[in-house]
């Protein structure tokens, strides 16, 4: 296929290049390439591909949105669509033979990091959409990453931007044994490979819906189209529509510009160290000792597995690289974080103090207010995810263009939206709170006191009133 591919566009200019592909380079190397990658999916296992429904043509529907989108494997949908034009990331460019087969494709290329390229693909989307008919047709993925197929989250609005009429194309895999899903944490892509060729053959059923027109109202609503498209496709797949997005790899909803993520980091350290054996007295003496080491500054913010698994008193240091890869993609995570996030959810601290404490550590220049940015982060230390939407909540808190502490507080109390983020997010599970009211009475049995806590369960049990 490589060298196939890679004809196809020698020798043209950068101008021609930028035009659809004509003449023998298409009605030639176009068949060759479309049954060599049929045969590489064959050799894989996937003997036969059923096909329910029928294409549309380019004319009635210039753009195809396939979903679920569940692996790699998924590729097999070019072969019943004639190889139509995709989207893929820049990174995928410098990927050997895959690089190759982007080119001969005329694929549109991305790269997410960087807001220039993202606008430059957008204007080809458009251009090539609403070409009528100069283009090839497009195939795209409107989920834009992969799930194990349970659920469809939300559409992103590029395939819709256009407001031209869109088939959807569903996928299934209807094999006893689930080998082809990869997704953000799991298997590797090479064991979904290994695990699908050690199958005697794999099952692939590509259905196509009837076209989806448009509203005019859908027209000027991308996002409402890309939502009334979910829910149709969802429907026939007998599965639900979901509001999750994936933002750096987790999936998170959305939530008055919050991401609030699907497995709270926060509660799966807990987890983690309550089957390492850690009491509900060692965590709390675990956090003074993370809080103390924040606030001292003295060994840096940015802490190694090694250091983590020393704060937190921990014999097995896989656990501590656990925790860090909950929060960070190394092997080293801001302290802030872990404190933060884990002290909401272990209910030790009234969430005023809670903030308090997040408000000093993130104004280190002791200016009583905060930047943008700051605020960023510190709402993305609360919530255990990076937070890189938090614009509205800033100029809600703001007054005379400072956000102090009492103005964060009030907002993130008082407002419908964040009053409810925090309630949905930040509440201790049935386990945190047993075993603090367990903690709260052995310290009261020890002192021979009330077990009056003015400050944790009572403002938990009250939440935000």
């Amino acid at each position: 296929m490589w060298p196939v591919a890679r004809l196809r566009l020698a020798g043209l200019s950068a101008e021609e290049r930028s035009r659809p592909v004509t003449g023998w380079r298409r009605w030639f190397l176009h068949p060759i390439v479309l049954q060599l990658s049929r045969a590489v999916f064959f050799s894989l296992g996937f003997f036969w591909v059923k096909v329910k429904g029928r294409r549309a043509d380019l004319k009635e529907a210039p753009v195809l949105v396939v979903a679920p989108h569940s692996s790699f494997l998924d590729m097999l949908v070019l072969c019943p669509t004639q190889l139509a034009t995709v989207v893929s990331r820049s990174e995928n460019t410098s990927l050997p033979v895959i690089g190759a087969l982007l080119e001969f494709n005329q694929s549109v290329i991305v790269s997410r990091k960087d807001p220039e390229s993202r606008r430059m693909a957008v204007t080809q989307l458009n251009e090539r959409l609403t070409s009528k008919g100069y283009w090839p047709q497009m195939l795209m993925f409107p989920e834009g990453t992969t799930t194990n197929g349970h659920a469809l989250i939300k559409f992103k609005p590029g395939a819709f931007l256009a407001g031209v009429p869109v088939q959807p194309v569903l996928l299934r895999y209807p094999n006893k044994l689930d080998t082809v899903r990869w997704t953000y944490k799991g298997t590797t892509w090479i064991e979904a490979l290994w695990h699908t060729c050690s199958q005697f053959y794999t099952n692939m059923t590509v259905e196509f819906l009837p076209v989806y027109t448009p509203s005019q109202e859908e027209k000027d609503n991308p996002n409402l189209y890309a939502d009334n498209v979910q829910k149709l496709m969802a429907e026939a797949l007998g599965i639900p529509a979901t509001d999750y997005v994936m933002e750096g790899g987790v999936p998170v909803s959305k939530l008055g510009g919050l991401s609030l993520p699907l497995e709270s980091p926060a509660r799966e350290t807990l987890s983690l160290l309550h089957r390492n054996g850690l009491e509900t007295c060692d965590l709390e003496a675990a956090l003074d000792r993370m809080i103390d080491r924040c606030q001292s500054g003295a060994q840096g913010l940015k802490t190694s597995a090694e250091e983590l698994a020393s704060v937190l008193a921990l014999t097995d240091k896989r656990t501590a690289l656990q925790i860090c890869g909950l929060y960070s993609k190394d092997e080293t995570v801001d302290l802030r974080q872990i404190y933060l996030s884990v002290s909401a959810l272990s209910g030790f601290v009234d969430f005023k103090s809670l903030l308090h404490s997040a408000f000093s550590l993130f104004d280190r220049e002791a200016r009583g207010s905060l930047s943008a940015e700051e605020l960023s982060d510190l709402m993305g230390a609360l919530l255990g995810v990076p937070q890189a939407n938090t614009a509205q909540l800033y100029t809600e808190a703001c007054r005379q263009g400072r956000l102090t502490e009492g103005d964060l507080l009030r907002v993130l109390t008082t407002h419908p939206t964040y009053r409810r983020a925090l309630n949905e997010f930040l509440q201790p599970g049935d386990e945190e709170a047993g075993s603090r009211a367990a903690l709260a009475n052995r310290k009261a049995v020890n002192n021979n006191e009330n077990m009056n806590n003015g400050n944790g369960l009572s403002y938990y049990s009250k939440k935000f009133e």
